[in-house]
């Protein structure tokens, strides 16, 4: 398949191809030393690590895309979830896009991922590995009724259990689920113990997956953090501010877009290839 446009009579046709990002026609990390630069949405990855293609209690999905890189941090993390949710819930994670080799902006898909400190996780969680064709074309399982705002017969504990463990790790700054899934969140938890809920942050879509974003590593002094959740819990009347009939404030919010303009670090591991 071909794109084109028309230029005076004539129809200039260009492969998909050329569409890709500069950081996506490269397959490989840099060899610098492992650093996070710049912003989630505005930035790159110098000395990225691949995650492994299958570990205990995980497998890559579309790994035909090479968004498997990422900070080391990020990799720990991803390696650290998966093993103990398998040891409690006998279930094996489905990883997401996590970053290129360098880190960078996508054609498409996410404004966020730049810096390989974002990681998406389904909420298709599998007894037994999906093989070859089944992860280069996943199917995805929603756990919301999107029109009724609230958790489908989808949901299970396991969900609860898996994103309590990935909030409760220090590493984490954020994860976004859909609204009506911090809402049952909200519900769900019986203890008195309701950090973790801080850092989930509800956000339109997020129904078949969870976005985890961990905090700029020590001694990454090019990575910039994004500024803390506000206090509290975040349900009560924030959570209810995103239902349907009462949106006002999120209907409108527009998905920031990261600049074309990379910082000039990341720039320069361009030149670098």
């Amino acid at each position: 398949m071909k794109k084109g446009f028309l230029v005076s009579s004539f129809l200039i046709v260009f492969p998909i191809s050329v569409l890709a990002t500069p950081w996506e026609r490269l397959t490989t990390p840099s060899a610098r030393s492992t650093e996070s630069i710049g912003s989630y949405s505005n930035g790159c990855l110098a000395g990225a690590v691949k995650l492994p293609l299958q570990g205990v209690g995980y497998q890559v999905l579309r790994s035909q895309k090479l968004r498997y890189f990422g900070h080391q941090d990020t990799i720990r993390f991803v390696r650290n979830l998966s093993f103990v949710s398998y040891q409690k819930l006998n279930s094996h994670l489905l990883i997401g896009d996590i970053s290129l080799p360098q880190g960078g902006r996508f054609s498409s898909g996410h404004a966020s991922h730049q810096t390989g400190l974002d990681v998406d996780i389904w909420f298709r969680m599998v007894k037994r590995p999906l093989s070859k064709g089944e992860l280069r074309a996943p199917q995805a399982l929603s756990v919301v009724d999107i029109q009724r705002h609230q958790v489908n017969s989808n949901w299970n504990s396991e969900h609860f259990e898996v994103l309590k463990l990935a909030a409760t790790d220090d590493a984490v700054a954020r994860i976004f689920v859909h609204p009506a899934i911090k809402e049952k969140l909200c519900k769900a938890e019986s203890s008195s113990d309701r950090e973790w809920l801080r850092k989930v942050r509800p956000w339109w879509g997020h129904h078949s997956h969870f976005h985890v974003r961990l905090k700029c590593p020590i001694g990454d002094y090019h990575c910039f953090s994004q500024k803390a959740p506000p206090e509290g819990d975040g349900c009560g009347a924030e959570v209810a501010s995103w239902k349907p009939s009462n949106q006002t404030k999120h209907k409108h919010k527009k998905v920031y877009r990261s600049p074309k303009v990379a910082p000039e670090m990341c720039l320069a591991m361009l030149r670098e290839n």
